[in-house]
């Protein structure tokens, strides 16, 4: 008995002795790696959320690697609403809501679906670039996206003090300094400070964020400019058509931003070249936002400019055997309706007098709130 136990025992420290030194083995191996790698997660060497970076990177890399992306409905559908919604609906929501809910002294209805405009749209726009399948340049994205938004909100703050200085009297074609409502103020340096406030708006507002002068400012001329000047009776009148806004109003961070995330949708397999039905039934409610967007934006340069750069684009990629993803044939089946839209928007009114006087110059592309103000109101 005695005997059996000894040898039991002498077995026992034998299995031990063999776990440890296999158990110090493996120590001794993960040691030297992560010294021949100071910066792998875990080690002492790592720096803080070096394992969240390694994965994120290699998740970057298996995308790039798999070459294409699924079609981002979510944010294609809540893109596409929001711009109807918050950037089409806000001149008709300043028709539709009294205006004596709003004092001019308050942010209008219109001020707040500005609001949520400037906060929303860098939002869905940086979702989109953190779906691209490739990796685009972050410090060209985020300084394009910083841009926008401090363009925009220069552009809130004087298209909203111009949209009160107008139901004061303030006429939109006549310079700062020759409106009757401002020559005659004294001292004569808030003269000044007027002319400081059109050049944040109209110059790097507009050159930042890129509109022209809003429909929301019209909309407040048309009903300021009626007969009856009365809040309460500013309906039912005809409005003189105002001049129109300087060609060019540049929207160059919102393009670039498209533009980049567009050079990151092409796949090496044509079979996932293809859209799914429900982007199909999406393509028309967006190309006719960006119809809008060009021609009340009058941004009919910079528009045809980034359509031909993501045509060459295509054309380049084809030599490659890379094909447009889900993603890249929705935004450029999009810019391909917005031109169609364009083309037939000029052809139908080429020969109004009205808005050729309006608008002269090579380019003509009239704008839908000054087509309304002349064709549609007045006849109601």
């Amino acid at each position: 008995m005695f005997a059996f136990a000894a040898f039991g025992q002498r077995n026992l420290f034998a299995v031990t002795g063999s776990g440890a030194k296999g158990l110090a083995g493996r120590l001794a191996m993960e040691a030297a790696a992560r010294r021949r790698h100071p910066g792998a997660a875990g080690g002492p060497g790592a720096q803080p959320g070096a394992s969240f970076l390694q994965a994120r990177h290699s998740s970057v890399k298996a995308d790039e690697a798999a070459g294409t992306a699924p079609f981002h409905l979510d944010l294609w559908f809540y893109f596409t609403l929001q711009n109807w919604v918050l950037d089409f609906g806000r001149p008709i929501a300043m028709l539709v809501f009294p205006l004596e809910w709003f004092p001019l002294n308050k942010p209008s209805v219109g001020d707040y679906f500005h609001m949520a405009y400037n906060i929303i749209t860098p939002f869905l726009l940086l979702q989109l670039i953190e779906r691209c399948p490739r990796t685009l340049p972050r410090s060209l994205i985020y300084v394009s996206i910083i841009t926008f938004i401090m363009g925009a909100s220069i552009h809130l703050v004087g298209d909203s003090v111009n949209h009160r200085l107008i139901f004061s009297g303030y006429q939109n074609h006549l310079s700062v300094r020759e409106n009757p409502i401002i020559k005659n103020l004294k001292p004569e340096t808030l003269i000044d400070s007027f002319e400081l406030l059109y050049y944040y708006d109209e110059y790097l507002g507009h050159s930042m964020w890129g509109r022209c002068r809003s429909s929301g400012s019209r909309l407040a001329a048309f009903r300021a400019h009626r007969p009856a000047v009365s809040v309460a009776a500013t309906r039912g009148q005809r409005a003189p058509v105002l001049p129109g806004p300087r060609l060019q109003r540049w929207y160059i961070p919102f393009f670039l931003i498209l533009f980049m995330y567009f050079s990151g949708c092409f796949t090496p397999t044509k079979a996932e070249s293809s859209m799914p039905g429900a982007a199909l039934l999406l393509v028309v409610p967006s190309g006719l936002y960006y119809w809008y967007l060009v021609t009340e934006g009058q941004i009919f340069i910079l528009f045809i400019f980034t359509s031909f750069a993501m045509l060459a684009l295509v054309l380049h990629q084809k030599r490659k055997r890379l094909f447009l993803d889900s993603n890249g044939l929705f935004l450029f089946y999009s810019f391909a309706l917005t031109l169609l839209l364009v083309a037939l928007w000029v052809a139908w009114l080429w020969n109004d007098p009205v808005l050729r006087k309006k608008y002269p110059g090579v380019i003509y592309v009239p704008e839908p709130w000054a087509f309304y103000t002349l064709h549609v109101s007045s006849q109601h």
